[in-house]
């Protein structure tokens, strides 16, 4: 009797001890996994940091930038008054840059103006050269007085044509598998052509005669051969993308506003200037999907906010 007690008095010992070991044994892998987390959250926090420190960097970038070209334009006045001459050197433009600027119309107008000048007196001849001339040296002027007037603008997102558009017709590009290319109506005579590579992210069915925000004042660039006028703008992150939803009620042509940035946008960013990229990363959805710049709502006045449909706290582009 006594040995059937010790039995089984030994025997609920093991079944305690079995049970400790299986929750010592539980406890290590939660100490372990929390190991995991603290892991990631150190390294999480290195990353923000490095963002944030980055951020701040092309902030202090870009206000040096503007002080620098206040202080250049101060010297050039200062030159002027004191009767320095000022002497303009022109930029180079290679043959892809004037394809851009001047469109398919430049050859054809050359030859015509050629064939002309080979049909008239030497005396219209002179005479037209002598205008063209004057004519090209007044565009240079008014085009560098307009190219100095930029750079004493704000650099913001009042810099940016943001307007909305209505996607009339979609197809895929017939040389590239990732690309769309959109006839868009945002307002003017005549629709604009825009390229998008959303061919992984939005179905075909959905580009079809939808409003939507596009930034109008970008330099115009051939994609695979197609020349794309505007840009699309969605809400992004490497994994998905969703374009921007305007308020109801709009019509294309309505501009984007921001309240507390009131200033003009630029007719034509310039590509050197670096200036979409430099705004860009202010460019995101807030918590609850509203488009915003520093956190200040992309709005149509008198019709609503602009937001995406799922996707809060991404990026915009």
């Amino acid at each position: 009797m006594i040995l059937v007690r010790s039995l089984m008095k030994m025997a609920a010992n093991n079944a305690v001890l079995s049970r400790l070991e299986q929750k010592g044994a539980e406890a290590d892998q939660v100490i372990e996994y929390l190991k995991q987390q603290v892991a990631l959250l150190k390294e999480k926090a290195f990353l923000q940091a490095s963002l944030r420190e980055e951020k701040k960097l092309r902030v202090e970038n870009a206000k040096l930038k503007k002080e620098i070209e206040i202080l250049k334009q101060k010297l050039i006045q200062a030159e002027i008054r004191n009767g320095v001459k000022q002497i303009s050197v022109p930029l180079s433009e290679t043959p892809s840059t004037a394809t851009f600027s001047e469109g398919f119309s430049q050859p054809v107008a050359v030859d015509v103006a050629s064939s002309e000048l080979k049909e008239q007196p030497k005396g219209a001849s002179e005479e037209k050269k002598k205008k063209d001339k004057a004519e090209k040296k007044g565009e240079k002027k008014e085009k560098k007085q307009s190219a100095a007037n930029d750079d004493l603008k704000p650099l913001d997102v009042s810099r940016l044509d943001f307007r909305i558009g209505c996607i009339m017709a979609a197809k895929k590009h017939p040389d590239a598998d990732t690309l769309y290319v959109e006839e868009v109506d945002v307002g003017e005579a005549n629709p604009r052509t825009v390229v998008s590579g959303l061919v992984k992210h939005i179905p075909l069915e959905e580009m079809q005669n939808r409003m939507a925000i596009f930034l109008c004042n970008l330099k115009p660039v051939k994609m695979r051969g197609v020349l794309s006028q505007a840009m699309l703008m969605c809400a992004s992150t490497p994994e998905k993308v969703e374009i921007l939803i305007p308020p109801s009620g709009v019509v294309p042509g309505e501009r984007i506003t921001f309240e507390g940035f009131s200033g003009e946008p630029d007719k034509e960013l310039n590509p050197k200037k670096k200036i979409w990229e430099q705004i860009q990363p202010d460019l995101h959805t807030n918590d609850q999907c509203v488009a915003t710049y520093k956190g200040v709502p992309f709005e149509v006045k008198g019709k609503g906010i602009c937001r995406a449909t799922t996707m809060a706290n991404s990026g915009i582009k």
